[in-house]
């Protein structure tokens, strides 16, 4: 099966690779150039006209062969008509990407050789900052967006659409791509798929700028239930995913509904794997019952690459390919990552499969969002956008954002006795140790493209304390030869200190989920045997994208401190140096629970969010698990301490009209509850109310730091979360300051919650809002 996708990947490469020598490597390709007298008169060349009559139009045109050859990734140009070739993907996790042996819709190969690398997703989520998310892709005007379109207007793309953000939950902590991901919540991950998708789109952080217009398209991945990718055996591929209504309803869809409702994306990618038996591609109640009919979805669906061929080839769900090709069609989607629909479209036509309307339908959705582009009306150069020249890839503005992204996501999680930050007049020297300390590589984890430039931590270290040694502890990550007599030596002699350690690509990345939960053996002996030997108590950097247990390290006295740093990104060096000498206060949150390493007992495979006491399943995440952690969902510390208090309400009582309502249910507890969609939206959005909360900062550095608003019910079980994040926001505090903050609460939307029949329900009694310590309780009545 490896050989095979290779191979498959490999046709990809040369296809892309033959497209890209028809085209000026200084000049975008577009259509209906206003000089060429063939397209003058096409109608789908006409701004004028809606986009929906000019697709119509172009459509009409076209051969069967002609319709076929578009619903692949690398699209053939249509020289006739004056179209040119597209390549539907492009990368842009953390700042454009180029992924050199899979897709060539970017190259770095011309007068932009580099765009700046944004910390990974999952550090960036740590910031708990809907705003810095929103700057990174638009950084006032669209950070990665506008290089994304200042690599376009030089020449060196050959399409906008981007296949990001990975919004999946962060299911399990084994898995190789949460490391891609927000986190496990889902608040949080909708909220940043929403501030993703508007920034890199050119919207406004409010939404509603541009209308239909795109600076370039994004594309929320993989729809749905995907979070497995090769776990002892089990693969993506052919993973069965078994989940539950309920599940579906309050963890695995919200992010989904979101980025297509608030978010207004103009892509989605539907997973490899089966949901409940139908594989995602093909499943008509996802992608056309659910994404464009209840949510309202405006755009194009694409596979996973080679996600129709596997349904066939290793799903077995498909008896011949006709039938895979069919399917995906019929189900909605419009474009395949690889050539299945290019090799058997025409013969499932042929067969009377596949109805030539079908075909149409996608060719609409791929064309409305390739004129929305901007790539039917003339010399993208010389339209809005076209302005973005290649000076504004890696900007000094850009660079500055991702070094705040870096600051404000890296999360402080032990620090005894006010270790940190380190002096930068008594630290005469220092010992910088680990695989991780010089490896700019690591810093970027997966999805990257060339960095602008890179500072390692020790780099960066280097420039506070001139007396800086180095030694890299290990080979490598897995520590397979740890050079701990070695490393010791240099530790000895030195006033403090930093162990740079953590995970790496090899250890976790697509294709390639841990088995474990804790460092490699001999990197965990190495870290203990420095910490012995040094004079002081030493510093711990992690660098990983997923929870580690270092339960070890929590509870040794000679650790002082612990740093999680997520992958940076490439100012990440310099970002924990600050950090580490007190230039920056660290106020970053774990957007994931950490898990002990005991938990590898619970099969990945297991879907379910919901604890089963009577079998001893534990349940997942901070909503329902119930075992021992290693660090809770949204701890983190800080060199300040923060106090709350819940401001007085006007009120804490929330009636519920049972009389606009048909339903209104009595279960065994009994405890009245009522389906949020037999509530009219009008009383919903009348009953929203504020609630304010004062923050104060009492230490003697200024901070930023997220304020994390949990609900909680007063009564558990039956399926109802322990607490949900309900609201977070983030501000900025100087020593001493104090703030009120304010979040607006819709009942319909946060004290609601799923039942076993995947409707969202809200109970009546007592509901418990929580800031850390401080609670405030509020009473709904139906």
């Amino acid at each position: 099966m490896k050989l095979q996708k290779l191979s498959l990947l490999t046709l990809i490469h040369i296809s892309s690779l033959l497209l890209l020598v028809l085209a000026d490597s200084t000049q975008p390709p577009f259509s209906c150039d206003t000089s060429d007298p063939r397209t003058k008169s096409y109608p789908f060349c006409k701004t004028t006209l809606p986009i929906n009559q000019r697709v119509q139009d172009l459509i009409s045109r076209l051969t069967l062969d002609e319709k076929i050859s578009q619903l692949v990734n690398s699209a053939p140009p249509i020289p006739r008509l004056g179209i040119p070739g597209y390549e539907w993907w492009s990368e842009a996790l953390h700042g454009v990407a180029f992924l050199a042996s899979v897709s060539q819709g970017i190259r770095f190969n011309g007068t932009i050789q580099s765009a700046t690398s944004f910390p990974q997703v999952i550090l960036t989520a740590a910031s708990f900052d809907a705003h810095l998310w929103f700057r990174i892709v638009y950084d006032y005007i669209q950070a990665v967006g506008i290089e994304a379109r200042g690599i376009y207007n030089a020449g060196q793309a050959r399409g906008m659409t981007f296949w990001a953000p990975n919004i999946n939950i962060y299911r399990d902590p084994r898995w190789g791509r949460g490391q891609e991901t927000p986190g496990e919540d889902p608040l949080v991950t909708g909220k940043y798929a929403v501030s993703f998708v508007r920034g890199i789109q050119g919207d406004s952080f409010e939404g509603g700028m541009l209308g239909e217009h795109l600076q370039v398209s994004a594309c929320c991945k993989h729809f749905t239930a995907y979070d497995l990718d090769n776990w002892k055996g089990v693969n993506r591929f052919v993973f069965n995913a078994k989940v539950s209504l309920q599940d579906l309803a309050d963890t695995y869809q919200p992010p989904f509904q979101s980025c297509i409702q608030q978010g207004k994306a103009s892509g989605i990618m539907c997973a490899y794997n089966r949901v409940n038996g139908v594989p995602n591609c093909a499943d008509y109640n996802l992608l056309s019952k659910t994404a464009r009919g209840q949510w309202g979805f405006n755009g194009y669906i694409t596979s996973d690459c080679d996600a129709v061929s596997i349904m066939h080839e290793k799903q077995g769900y498909a008896k011949i390919p006709e039938d895979a090709v069919a399917d995906v069609l019929k189900a909605g989607m419009d474009v395949n990552c690889g050539n299945y629909l290019k090799n058997y479209t025409k013969s499932a036509f042929k067969k009377r499969k596949l109805p030539i309307s079908e075909i149409d339908r996608a060719l609409h959705n791929l064309f409305s969002v390739r004129m929305r582009l901007g790539l039917f009306n003339g010399n993208p150069t010389k339209q809005p956008f076209g302005n973005i020249g290649s000076d504004q890839v890696c900007s000094q503005e850009h660079q500055n954002l991702a070094l705040e992204a870096a600051r404000n996501g890296i999360v402080l999680l032990k620090n005894t006795d006010s270790l940190l930050p380190l002096s930068k007049t008594k630290t005469t020297s220092l010992a910088v140790i680990g695989p991780n300390a010089n490896s700019a590589k690591t810093l970027v984890g997966n999805y990257a493209g060339p960095p602008c430039k890179s500072i390692t931590p020790l780099q960066a270290l280097q420039s506070y304390a001139k007396d800086t040694r180095y030694h890299p502890g290990c080979s490598a990550v897995n520590c397979s030869s740890a050079l701990t007599d070695q490393a010791v030596k240099i530790a000895k002699g030195a006033d403090h200190v930093v162990l740079v350690m953590g995970l790496d690509q090899t250890q976790e990345r697509e294709d390639h989920d841990r088995v474990d939960l804790v460092l490699p053996a001999k990197q965990q002996n190495l870290i203990s045997s420095i910490a012995r030997a040094a004079k002081n108590p030493v510093i711990l950097v992690l660098l990983s994208g997923g929870p580690v247990d270092i339960t070890f390290a929590k509870y040794d006295q000679h650790i002082g401190s612990i740093l999680w740093a997520g992958y940076p990104g490439e100012a990440g060096g310099l970002a924990l140096a600050e950090i580490i000498f007190g230039d920056h206060n660290p106020g970053g949150r774990l957007p994931v629970t950490w898990y002990p390493q005991s938990f590898i007992k619970v099969p990945m495979t297991d879907m379910r969010m919901r604890p089963e006491p009577s079998s001893g399943y534990p349940g997942r995440t901070y909503r329902f698990y119930q075992g021992p952690k290693v660090f809770e969902f949204g701890y983190g510390l800080s060199y300040s301490k923060y106090s709350y208090e819940f401001l007085p309400v006007t009120q804490n009582k929330v009636y519920l009209n049972h009389q606009s309502c048909n339903k209104m249910v009595e279960n065994s507890n009994p405890v009245r509850y009522m389906p949020v969609s037999e509530i009219a939206k009008e009383l919903c959005d009348k009953r929203k109310f504020p609630v304010k909360v004062g923050v104060q900062n009492h230490g003697e550095m200024a901070g930023t730091h997220p304020v994390l608003l949990f609900v909680r019910q007063a009564k558990v079980g039956n399926g109802r979360p322990m607490k949900q994040l309900v609201g977070f926001h983030s501000v900025n505090l100087n020593a001493g300051e104090r703030v009120e903050v304010e979040f607006e609460l819709s009942p319909c939307e946060h004290l609601s919650r799923a039942n076993e029949d995947g409707l969202m329900v809200i109970e009546e009694g007592p509901h418990f809002l929580s800031i850390g310590d401080k609670e405030s309780e509020i009473t709904v009545f139906i």
